[in-house]
């Protein structure tokens, strides 16, 4: 494929190297003469491992060669990445000027082209900046989308230091996009790379780099609050962090990974508190770990908007132990939702198959009769019941049944879905999820 890339910074040049080393004809473009000669000369514009090699191996075999007139560069090719930079602003918000710059500039080009050309957004940029492009491109050029051109979020992943290694052994390959068109060329061109392929909708693929970063950046805090804290105990904090790290089951996977509602039972809230408290007798400041409780409780603030924000008063719940297949009432964030709705005189109906039947065999008796007795006498013993008797539904844990029950109720009322019990099913007509 005849590619163009604008930006040869540290993504632009990455990408322009890998791309020729496949195969394909690249043409870097850059508004630095600096870079383009450096490119040009066979030379990298950063420090990376192995980078420089493949540059002046690829303009020696004629596929690689960068230029400052983007006019040629796209007229002279099918594909235009776009990786130049969107640094912070003062407030903290990123940099689009350079982005949408270009994104006009290959409109005025694409304007005299006859052929599809395809645009890729590999810089990391917010949401609705591919949808922004669209609209400038289309404006300039007078082109429809997935007509005459078609732009595509694809997201990448690339470490320094490892650059060259992660091009071609990335986690995953995403590719954003409405345009059928554009969808095909990306697949075709990344089919030498062997890693999973997410096609899906730009506004998502444009959140992905902020989530895996600010999970890298959380990590990376986390292991500094534990490390500190180990060592005000004379404890190895790698020690700790090694062994935390190798349970795949839970700590390094998807288990805990999924939106939804608030923690609670048991052992989390608690843990949290006493952890923090630890910190605090040794003086130490854990920001990280001391925010968990304030987010737990704004989601909980968040599920209880969403109930408010109906305008209804007749509420059912589906579900208030802490999680499916458990009777544990123990700091249930659905819990905190009904007494606070009790205490603003909310007519409440509750159906929990698992705690109905603990508080029948005492199980769960003495926390009930102890702390809940007027929730107690809200908790109905057919689902049916509750699901007459209100406007609007809660779903408060996954328990299968409910997902089964999902279809079956009526159109009119209301489903506040907290755990997500279909997967399939996003917020529309009826049906709200409170992170989907």
């Amino acid at each position: 494929m005849n590619i163009s890339v604008f930006g040869l910074g540290y993504v632009g040049v990455v990408c322009s190297a890998c791309f020729s080393r496949d195969g394909h004809k690249v043409i870097g473009v850059d508004v630095e003469s600096t870079k383009v000669d450096l490119v040009n000369n066979g030379k990298s514009t950063i420090i990376e491992e192995g980078l420089e090699e493949q540059i002046t191996k690829s303009v020696n075999n004629g596929l690689l060669y960068a230029t400052k007139d983007y006019k040629q560069a796209v007229l002279d090719s099918d594909i235009s990445f776009v990786c130049v930079g969107t640094p912070s602003l003062s407030n903290g918000a990123i940099n689009l000027a350079y982005i949408y710059e270009v994104a006009k500039q290959i409109a005025e080009v694409i304007k005299e082209k006859k052929s599809f050309h395809t645009i890729v957004i590999r810089s990391t940029v917010k949401v609705g900046t591919l949808k922004t492009c669209k609209e400038i491109i289309e404006d300039i050029s007078g082109k429809k989308h997935n007509e005459d051109f078609g732009v595509v979020s694809n997201p990448e992943f690339l470490r320094e230091g490892t650059a060259m290694y992660d091009f071609v052994n990335p986690p995953y390959t995403i590719i954003g996009t409405y345009s059928d068109k554009s969808r095909v060329v990306m697949t075709d061109l990344y089919s030498s790379i062997e890693a999973p392929v997410y096609q899906i909708r730009p506004e998502e693929a444009e959140m992905i780099k902020y989530a895996n970063n600010n999970f890298h950046a959380m990590k990376i805090a986390f292991a500094n609050e534990i490390g500190n804290i180990c060592k005000e105990n004379e404890v190895d904090g790698h020690v700790v962090m090694d062994i935390v790290a190798k349970d795949t089951k839970l700590n390094l996977s998807s288990y805990y990974l999924k939106p939804g509602f608030a923690f609670g039972g048991s052992c989390l809230p608690k843990d949290v508190r006493g952890l923090t408290q630890i910190a605090k007798s040794h003086d130490l400041k854990t920001p990280l770990l001391s925010s968990l409780m304030k987010s737990n409780f704004y989601q909980i603030d968040r599920g209880l908007k969403l109930i408010y924000n109906t305008g209804k008063r007749k509420i059912g719940f589906l579900g208030f132990a802490f999680k499916s297949g458990t009777d544990d009432l123990r700091e249930s964030p659905i819990v905190t939702v009904i007494e606070t709705l009790i205490g603003k005189g909310y007519d409440l109906s509750v159906y929990d198959s698992n705690v109905h039947l603990s508080s029948l065999l005492g199980k769960n008796k003495e926390y009930i009769n102890n702390h809940i007795p007027h929730i107690y006498k809200l908790l109905k013993e057919d689902v049916n019941n509750v699901i007459e008797a209100s406007d609007v539904l809660v779903i408060g844990n996954g328990a299968k049944e409910f997902g089964k029950l999902l279809p079956k109720i009526p159109s009119e009322k209301i489903i506040i879905d907290l755990v997500r019990v279909d997967k399939e099913k996003t917020s529309k007509d009826n049906y709200i999820g409170i992170c989907w």
